[in-house]
């Protein structure tokens, strides 16, 4: 551990449920800072993808092993935005559906899976400046990094985010109280389990995004930030 604190890059953590606004958070502030934006939780959605595709039994360890030996998840730039490659090929449309996300709410608390993702998040750290969004980075993953906030917001704000995140297509599909349901199951699963449990570090900079807008919430991050800097 002490190898990679001397090593690595500035970090700044991001962690908080979902539909919180971290994803656009956290691409701003890599943007503004000239870093890159790493979303782990597309690691873990990648790998549900996987699971899906293949149609392996993810809850017999050696099966999830020998897909986790089998697959290789890695990032590229995009126009706007990072795109998700499992094994060269762009997954990054696939990943977002409900069905994908509880998978990878679900498989994230398999300790072989944190395992195999780790060394991934760990190298881009001593490779690069970087923002990274998650729900235990700066808790677990990166516990001495430069900065960590947690981003939360009341579940229906968050819910109803989601829900306009998705395209017309998907809306046909998914009532606005399906998609709350799925968020409030997925923010217990994920707050209760015993691997890396989602909540904010101890010396985490809490913030509440319910009534603050995105620019709002990226100039009070920077500030800090610049304050420091």
């Amino acid at each position: 551990m002490n190898s990679i604190k001397e090593k690595r890059k500035r970090i700044i953590t991001i962690d908080g449920p979902a539909g919180a606004g971290k994803t656009t958070v956290s691409q701003t502030i890599a943007k503004c800072l000239g870093w890159i934006y790493v979303d782990t939780g597309a690691l873990y959605r990648g790998v549900a993808f996987e699971i899906k595709r293949t149609g392996i039994d993810w809850r017999n360890e050696i099966e999830l092993k020998n897909l986790l030996d089998r697959i290789n998840l890695d990032f590229t730039k995009g126009d706007d935005h990072p795109v998700l490659l499992s094994s060269g090929k762009d997954i990054s449309g696939k990943i977002r559906t409900p069905e994908i996300s509880m998978l990878a709410s679900d498989v994230s608390a398999e300790p072989v899976v944190r395992a195999a993702l780790l060394d991934i998040q760990k190298n881009l750290a001593v490779k690069n400046n970087a923002v990274f969004e998650g729900r235990d980075m700066g808790t677990i993953v990166f516990p001495s990094a430069d900065f960590k906030f947690f981003l939360s917001a009341d579940l229906k704000i968050r819910a109803l985010r989601r829900y306009m995140e998705m395209e017309n297509k998907e809306q046909h599909l998914f009532s606005l109280e399906s998609v709350e349901h799925d968020m409030a199951k997925r923010d217990k699963n994920d707050s209760i389990r015993k691997q890396a449990p989602l909540k904010p570090a101890s010396d985490a900079i809490i913030i509440d995004s319910t009534n603050m807008t995105l620019n709002e919430v990226v100039g009070k991050m920077l500030s800090i930030i610049n304050h420091i800097y």
